[in-house]
């Protein structure tokens, strides 16, 4: 058996409000996605990042629960500068969203941070410290 990874998908709460997050991160996402219970965007590569509702969920797994006790997997968006990654964390801090981590220079050579989108899934932010 050869598996492929295509779909990364997110249980959401709210489907407007977490893709409202996605697109200040530059997802192009259509405004009538937010009225959807199933929302997929292309990235490249071929990879779909896939949106569901908790409603969707519990159509086919009526006893799913979400996970309790810290996230249990996290997205990381590359930014092209150090700067970019400080800019785009005091950006979604100021639109309300949670910050776990600020902005921090970390021992494998980037510059990282993370906050969490609004269903409290981990979503890190970085840039290689050095170009190249």
């Amino acid at each position: 058996m050869q598996a492929r990874l295509e779909v990364v998908e997110l249980v959401v709460q709210d489907m407007a409000r977490a893709l409202a997050f996605y697109r200040r991160l530059g997802l192009e996402l259509p405004p009538e996605a937010d009225r959807e219970s199933h929302v997929e965007a292309a990235l490249p590569g071929g990879l779909r990042l896939a949106w569901d509702t908790i409603e969707t969920i519990r159509s086919f797994d009526p006893d799913w629960t979400p996970p309790s006790g810290g996230h249990r997997m996290g997205l990381a968006f590359r930014l092209d500068t150090p700067a970019e990654v400080d800019r785009a964390y005091d950006e979604l801090i100021s639109l309300g969203y949670e910050g776990h981590k600020r902005p921090w220079d970390a021992f494998w050579g980037m510059r990282y941070a993370v906050v969490h989108d609004p269903d409290g899934n981990a979503v890190d932010l970085f840039a290689p410290s050095r170009p190249g």
